[in-house]
Parts: C-alpha cells; structure tokens; sequence
C-alpha cells in the first residue's frame, strides 16, 4: 500500500495560501432605513447554512456586549458628531476582533446587517462628516479588512419613508428628513460605483419573494 505524506509548506508564502484558502467570507447588507435589508437577512443566512456554511449572522452597531450597550447610545443619545463616529468605530474594533476575525479565521461565514460603507452613508452622506475623517477611521480601524460582498439594498427615499411610516417607535436615524436619506442614498451609490466588483445592488421596490428569487442565483454562484 503506497501512502501519500501531505506536503508541509516550506515558507511564508505557502502558509499564507493556506490560510487564505480556508478563511470564511465577508457578507454585509446595507441600506438606507426601510429598504427592507433586514428581512432578507435572515432567510440568507439559513440558505447559506443548508448550503454547507456555517453563517455567523451579526450586527452594527452592535455584535457584542459592549458594542450592544453602544448600539442603545448610538442610536437614542443625541451627541456631537464627532463622537457619533468615534463611538461607531469603537464599536466596530471590538465587533471585528471578538466577532468578525475569529469566525473568519475558523472558515465561517460572517453575515453583517452593516459595516463601514454604513458609517460613510450616515454619518459622512447623511451627516455631512468630512470623508477624510472616516477614511482616517477605517485605516486605523480595519486596515486590511473589507467585506467579500456587500448587498445594497436600493430604493427611493419616498417609499422607504413610507414603509417605516406607524411601523414602531423610531430611532434618531429614522427620524431624519427625507434631505438626510436622500444624501444617505447618494453616499451608498457612490461607494458602489467606486468599488463594484464588491458591491450587489437588489432593486429593494421588488416584492420579497421577487428578491429571494434574484439572492437564489447570487447564492448559487457563492456556493459553488
């Protein structure tokens, strides 16, 4: 009986392949508030996993204990805008080094509702926060980490007002003005023209089922 000994990599190179190869990937969904992200996230997950993957399904603000108590600040505590960005990325540093990297690292399949291209959306489009402060942020906070995939779901402000509208109490965000959302939109649009090899955009008018059929053939692709 021959035996075939695997062959043990002889340098950095080879050890950083390996690695790379058995890495999980990075799936984050974003959109303005009422786009419908939230919906879809869920089932998403479940497709993956009866696809073989193990999802990690999270959130931001939020993921963790600490980044939960921040996501309640966030998101009703009105504060300088400064420090509106400072805290999501706060939140974020301790979402990817307990959360977002272990799973990764494990081969698991991280699914975010929210990352980064949401901090530039609100804070920098909605906001108005120079980008250069954020770009500063994100270099510092995540230098060599970017989602695989990001899913933008896209739709008119008018008809994601209308669908929050008598839903459930409101956060500080969804509160804004439709001026805001509509600079919010704008700023996703541009991230997505800038980097589109990264970016999926779903058309969020559609009906759910007509985005789950149009996820099927994104998820088929992913899986194979």
């Amino acid at each position: 009986m021959t035996i075939t000994v695997p062959s043990i990599p002889t340098n950095a190179a080879a050890t950083e392949a390996a690695a790379t190869a058995a890495r999980g990937r990075f799936i984050t969904f974003e959109g303005i508030d009422g786009a419908g992200k939230s919906t879809q996230i869920a089932w998403f997950a479940g497709r993956l996993a009866a696809a073989g993957h193990t999802p990690v399904l999270t959130r931001e603000p939020g993921g963790t204990p600490l980044g939960e108590q921040l996501r309640e600040i966030l998101l009703h505590q009105p504060m300088h805008l400064d420090t509106e960005a400072l805290l999501m990325f706060a939140s974020r540093r301790e979402h990817i080094a307990r959360v977002i990297e272990p799973a990764l690292a494990r081969g698991d399949w991280v699914i975010s509702d929210r990352f980064t291209d949401a901090t530039f959306a609100y804070q920098g489009g909605g906001r108005g926060l120079a980008r250069e402060r954020l770009d500063a942020l994100e270099a510092w906070v995540h230098p060599h980490l970017q989602p695989d995939l990001t899913l933008l779901f896209d739709l008119p402000v008018e008809v994601a007002r209308a669908r929050l509208a008598g839903t459930r109490a409101l956060d500080k965000f969804e509160q804004q003005n439709s001026r805001f959302f509509e600079d919010t939109r704008d700023e996703y649009l541009r991230r997505a023209a800038a980097t589109p090899g990264r970016f999926f955009i779903v058309d969020a008018t559609q009906t759910p089922d007509d985005i789950k059929n149009s996820l099927e053939k994104l998820i088929s692709s992913l899986c194979k």
